[in-house]
């Protein structure tokens, strides 16, 4: 029998009668119940009034609806604790995580929708996307061959090959083939602005010398002297040798003047090579003026000191060299790739070499060089490789 068919008037009314002396038998016949239905009312509304017996049912319904609460909030608990430590963002995790909900916990999707906050309608979403499986594989292998490039180099080499993609979508790929650089160090970074370089935007105008080292398999340790166009981002020499004298750095500067011209200026730090005799001598001689940065400044020389980083990050960090030649032959080729091939944030993602090729094209006529200068500033730097290491 249904609760609903009486009320706890009723019921208190027929408890009345009983009390008032009528028989149980004839109580459960008049009003279509059983004794022992009567027998239950007796035990729990026997001696109660209308308006107790209703308080009772109203503190009843309440005991069921907080027991009801309770064991809802200890089943969201339960779910949230068993998605702990995952992260969701995507709709691709979201439906992972109410799938997960609804077959260990039991639940409903409307209620696991709503312990995570996601949408039911993203639940029942299937993506129409194509799997861009030979898209993916073509990233993985330029990713492989350029193992230090970020998202954003490898998606202009991708439109080089002629894939029209967009670069949102490169990224996205990028993400979910999990091809993200680690950084192996943090970068200090400048605070406030920087003042843009005192030279005009023209080839030759300003040289940044610098060296980074290196080891070789073997243990012995060797330098390479990097010099580098300020303007054109170009990689003018690389020359790797286990110890470059200031005479050394003057036979090189003076071979690379022969083939592209003279600089207006030569910038670099204070180290004993580059403040040797030779090397004022030399300045006093051809008539170049020589800029030394201050002590303890080395972003005064910023060029060449975020030239020699990239050649550690792509290079030195990821090549094993076994002999001072095998060094001179895989730098001489990564620097040719570096002003032919890489994409260089700070010129728009074009090459250096194809950037020095335009900026000589926009040259006034009057500032146009001639002879051999003109040839070797439209071309790019050329890299020797002796192995005599003169």
């Amino acid at each position: 029998m249904k609760r609903t068919r009486f009320s706890e008037e009723q019921i208190i009314a027929v408890l009345k009668e009983a009390e008032a002396g009528a028989k149980t038998g004839d109580l459960a016949r008049r009003h279509g119940v059983s004794e022992a239905t009567i027998y239950n009312w007796r035990a729990k509304y026997g001696g109660l009034e209308v308006s107790e017996a209703k308080r009772l049912r109203a503190l009843e319904d309440e005991n069921a609806k907080l027991k009801r609460l309770l064991a809802e909030a200890m089943l969201d608990n339960a779910g949230l604790k068993d998605l702990l430590g995952k992260k969701l963002v995507t709709p691709a995790a979201k439906r992972e995580a109410v799938a997960r909900l609804q077959a260990a916990l039991g639940m409903s999707e409307r209620r696991a929708c709503r312990v995570i906050g996601a949408d039911r309608k993203s639940m029942r979403y299937r993506s129409q996307r194509d799997d861009d499986a030979e898209l993916r594989s073509k990233l993985r292998e330029l990713a492989q061959q350029r193992r230090r490039f970020g998202y954003r180099r490898l998606h202009i080499l991708l439109r080089r090959e002629g894939v029209v993609i967009n670069r949102k979508k490169t990224q996205r790929l990028y993400r979910e083939e999990n091809l993200a650089v680690r950084r192996r160090r943090n970068r200090r970074r400048a605070i406030g602005a920087r003042a843009p370089a005192p030279v005009l935007a023209l080839p030759n105008q300003r040289w940044s010398l610098d060296f980074v080292h290196d080891q070789m398999a073997s243990g012995r340790r060797f330098r390479v002297l990097n010099i580098v166009d300020d303007v054109t981002r170009e990689c003018l020499r690389a020359v790797p040798d286990t110890s470059i004298s200031g005479r050394r750095v003057v036979r090189e500067l003076t071979d690379l003047i022969a083939e592209r011209g003279k600089p207006g200026m030569i910038v670099s730090d204070n180290g004993t090579e580059l403040t040797s005799n030779a090397v004022l001598a030399w300045c006093g001689e051809i008539g170049v003026e020589w800029h030394y940065i201050a002590p303890g400044k080395p972003m005064q020389n910023g060029y060449v000191e975020s030239f020699n980083g990239r050649m550690r990050d792509e290079l030195l960090n990821e090549t094993l060299f076994l002999s001072l030649d095998h060094a001179r032959v895989v730098i001489a080729a990564w620097a040719e790739d570096y002003n032919q091939e890489r994409p260089h944030s700070a010129l728009g993602y074009e090459t250096p070499a194809a950037f020095a090729a335009e900026l000589h094209k926009q040259w006034p006529a009057s500032l146009r060089p001639t002879g051999s200068a003109a040839q070797a500033i439209a071309q790019p730097a050329l890299m020797r490789n002796k192995a005599a290491g003169l």
